[in-house]
């Protein structure tokens, strides 16, 4: 079983935006408030992290993990990768961290943290990675769990999400190729990005969202990286199918 845990939800200023006078951003309902996106995803014998951004630490302090097998990043921007020096505490626990990322996030990651990759004169506590390269034909394993790179697009940015058993978690998505949608069929669970309800050029905003759910027909659906655009979580909440969520920080799910 996959226990699977929303450490953000939220788009790439997190709500409430800073000095917002947005109703979203006046909420009082904790549901309503959204570190930057990312999940991990734990069973028996490890977990994963997708993605760590800037509120990276913030959000293990609120769900501690005990392990970190692996590392896995979608893409480069900023909201996605900025956290990446906390996981320092994993690292003087286990050791050098394995992280899987394309070939674009890892030359981001080595322009942002090129003390990271120093051979001379390394920093003492400067974490140690094992860096995997992937892209959306190359499957990997991590503690006995096999995961699938599924490329969608992000306007034009390739951006990878991932399969593992039958939950599956793609992010930043605006446009997903045929070949890449035939390997989201038979989901348990989809969690999928859902902007706003305006239309947006690189994000699926609602309607297109629950469009997707409709075309893949997964059993549930979460939708995550929400802008305060989308509305208050209760009242959005009472639109949705049966069978889908609006995903909110600290949800834990199992698959």
């Amino acid at each position: 079983m996959l226990q699977i845990c929303f450490l953000g939800t939220g788009t790439s200023q997190g709500v409430p935006v800073i000095g917002s006078s947005h109703p979203v951003c006046q909420s009082k309902d904790p549901k309503d408030h959204r570190l930057r996106v990312s999940i991990s995803i734990s069973w028996e014998e490890g977990g994963v992290v997708i993605d760590c951004g800037p509120d990276f630490r913030q959000q293990l302090l609120r769900q501690p993990i005990t392990e970190l097998s692996a590392l896995l990043f979608t893409h480069e921007h900023a909201d996605h990768t900025a956290g990446l020096d906390d996981i320092r505490p994993f690292y003087f626990r286990q050791g050098p961290i394995a992280v899987y990322a394309d070939t674009l996030v890892e030359k981001a990651l080595k322009q942002r943290f090129a003390y990271f990759f120093e051979t001379e004169n390394r920093y003492p506590g400067v974490p140690e990675l094992f860096l995997h390269s992937i892209d959306k034909t190359t499957a990997f394993e991590v503690k006995g769990k096999r995961f699938i790179p599924i490329e969608v697009l992000h306007g034009k940015l390739p951006v990878l999400g991932f399969r593992v058993d039958d939950f599956a978690y793609l992010t930043d998505v605006k446009t997903i190729a045929k070949a890449e949608k035939e390997k989201l069929q038979g989901l348990e669970v989809l969690v999928v990005n859902a902007l706003r309800k305006e239309p947006h050029p690189t994000h699926l905003n609602l309607e297109e969202a629950l469009a997707l759910v409709a075309e893949l027909q997964p059993k549930r659906t979460y939708f995550t990286h929400i802008s305060h655009r989308m509305g208050f979580y209760e009242e959005v909440s009472k639109t949705l199918p049966e069978n889908v969520f609006l995903a909110y920080d600290t949800l834990t799910i199992h698959v």
